[in-house]
């Protein structure tokens, strides 16, 4: 992690990059993650100079962190410039390749270089071109010493693409101008704790993964349900959203990854190929049962937000049920859910065993000694198991009782709590490493929108259902 760095972030004006990059790259300095030759470039349409980037950096990071110690915030935006530019103007990229040879000649020799695009995927595809173009993909100037080991990487938010035609499009782009191993396809969700301890709890609890197949699971349930907070609204990104939806926004990669991982085979080896594959794999067996397995919807006064069209079918709610072809899961179906406007938020994998064949008391309960294990991705990541026992007296009355944990409960060093890693944070410094383990790579993006599609192309014959902000998900039919 000695080797030089340097970071350079498209649209580092936008809101990615205040309410997400800047405090992640804060605290992976604060903590000794980052090189001592460190630096950042901001580039985006906005004049800025470079101290106005860096109090434009300070604000953010100081508006999402307390207790800061202000000397090391200092010597951090030390490492802070800015360079005007259009994603769309080649001089800019022109622009940008001097500003980079000088400061590398500056140090002495080439850094390793990274970019991030904090930009729409409208941009991808000029934003591709253009680094290409201007020589940006070769870390090392014919004119600055180089380095062996030098690398250039570059970090692709998603969505990737709006359907599969499109996604095909930019990754033959990408395939062209830069290896797979400069390529890192951004699902932060794949970063978050709980999803990394999904394959841990799996593969190493035999009592649990001897019970994963379709003779024991009776169905799986994934669920991202957004709440309607003021911070939830349309307002900075209501066009952007608009010409996406719901399904293409958190199903087509969030959700689709949460099922590969509760799903996908044992990858033997914990390396990113293997693991990559066995998602991949996974994946490619999906499809929907049916038609009738498919509902969307749109929250009343959708309409009315900011920038949405006055006629707009885009969905904030669906529904569908997929399964997936192989052995171990034949026959279980897996239902996604996600919706914004509802009247909680939460991110979570539900595993439904088969109720019990020989339960002592049938009439007892109406849930019929089904066990019931919850991975929580989002909020209080966690874990937990329901189970039945009778309860004290001198019948025999069965109830509900949890196995479970919190990440929170268990972050305690000396006395002291700490917290969990924010998810870019690990993007972040697994890029820096090189490891492409919590990334997606092609196979699986191409699975995954192939899905997609076609549940677009036939929901179009479907109505479209509009509910009440604030309503229960299970509500809406």
């Amino acid at each position: 992690m000695n080797d030089p760095l340097t970071f350079i972030i498209f649209g580092a004006t936008g809101d990615l990059y205040q309410n997400k990059l800047s405090v992640a790259l804060w605290n992976l300095f604060s903590l000794g993650f980052l090189s001592t030759e460190f630096r950042v470039v901001g580039f985006a349409r906005r004049p800025m100079t470079h101290g106005e980037f860096q109090n434009f950096t300070r604000h953010t990071i100081l508006r999402k962190t307390k207790n800061i110690d202000q000397n090391k915030l200092e010597d951090f935006l030390k490492c802070f410039t800015y360079i005007q530019g259009d994603l769309e103007n080649f001089q800019s990229f022109q622009n940008l390749g001097r500003e980079l040879m000088e400061e590398d000649a500056r140090i002495g020799f080439c850094t390793n270089k990274l970019f991030y695009l904090a930009v729409p995927p409208t941009l991808y595809a000029s934003t591709f071109k253009n680094i290409a173009g201007a020589g940006l993909t070769v870390p090392c100037a014919p004119s600055v010493k180089s380095r062996a080991n030098a690398w250039t990487r570059v970090l692709v938010e998603k969505p990737f693409g709006k359907d599969i035609t499109e996604a095909k499009r930019l990754d033959k782009m990408l395939g062209e101008l830069f290896e797979e191993s400069q390529i890192f396809r951004i699902d932060h969700y794949l970063a978050k704790e709980t999803m990394q301890n999904l394959l841990t709890f799996r593969f190493s609890n035999g009592v649990f993964e001897s019970l994963w197949n379709n003779k024991n699971i009776e169905h799986v349930r994934i669920i991202f349900h957004e709440k309607n907070v003021p911070e939830d609204t349309l307002a900075k990104r209501g066009a952007l959203y608009d010409g996406i939806g719901a399904l293409r926004d958190v199903g087509q990669n969030h959700m689709l990854q949460m099922l590969a991982l509760i799903a996908m085979e044992n990858p033997k080896i914990m390396n990113a190929e293997n693991i990559q594959d066995a998602r991949s794999k996974v994946l490619e067996k999906v499809s929907l049962l049916n038609k009738y397995s498919l509902l969307r919807a749109q929250y009343k006064g959708y309409l009315s937000e900011p920038n949405i069209k006055n006629d707009s079918t885009t969905e904030t709610f669906f529904r569908v049920i997929l399964g997936i072809n192989n052995k171990r899961w034949r026959g279980v179906p897996f239902e996604m859910e996600s919706g914004k406007a509802l009247n909680k938020e939460e991110m979570s994998i539900e595993v439904f065993f088969k109720k019990s064949s020989l339960p002592l008391m049938k009439d007892s309960h109406a849930e019929g000694n089904q066990n019931v294990l919850k991975f929580i991705i989002q909020p209080n990541e966690g874990i937990k198991f329901r189970f039945w026992f009778k309860r004290p007296g001198f019948d025999f009355t069965l109830v509900p009782q949890e196995l479970s944990f919190n990440y929170s409960d268990i972050l305690i060093s000396n006395n002291k709590p700490e917290k969990l890693h924010d998810a870019y944070e690990r993007v972040l410094y697994d890029c820096i490493l090189g490891d492409q383990t919590l990334f997606t790579n092609t196979k699986e993006i191409m699975a995954e929108w192939k899905l997609v599609t076609d549940i677009i192309k036939l929901w179009q014959e479907i109505p479209l259902i509009v509910y009440k902000k604030g309503s229960v998900a299970e509500d809406i039919k």
